[in-house]
């Protein structure tokens, strides 16, 4: 009865290495995954950044990043449109200041005005 139970015991040993070196194999292979795919949105983040250092004047450029700091979501739908806008050629010189300016109130949400009436 020992025998059996030694080769049973052995057996569920053989099968328990199989799945730890299973999961540490399928480990690597999404380590793996996942840091080319944050070595794609780096590179896809840099192009960005570059077309936008081409696209905007330095103050377009920091009012952008004030935007971004406290409304991200306006930011990028702003650096989307520039993207787009630049892609399809529209736009033959650099994005001053007062562009900008124009393109953000038309694309930010029109501010709420909040009245308050005490009784």
């Amino acid at each position: 009865m020992a025998p059996a139970g030694d080769a049973e015991l052995e057996e569920l040993r053989r099968r328990r290495m199989r799945q730890i070196q299973d999961l540490q194999a399928s480990d690597a292979a999404n380590s793996q995954a996942y840091a080319a795919q944050d070595a794609e949105m780096q590179r896809r983040e840099q192009e960005r950044s570059e077309i936008l250092r081409r696209l905007l004047t330095p103050e377009a450029r920091e009012r952008l990043g004030r935007i971004r700091l406290a409304k991200p979501d306006v930011a990028a739908a702003v650096e989307q449109q520039l993207i787009a806008l630049a892609a399809s050629g529209r736009i033959q010189r650099a994005i001053d200041d007062a562009t900008l300016r124009a393109l953000l109130e038309r694309i930010a949400p029109e501010r709420r005005e909040i009245h308050i009436t005490r009784r």
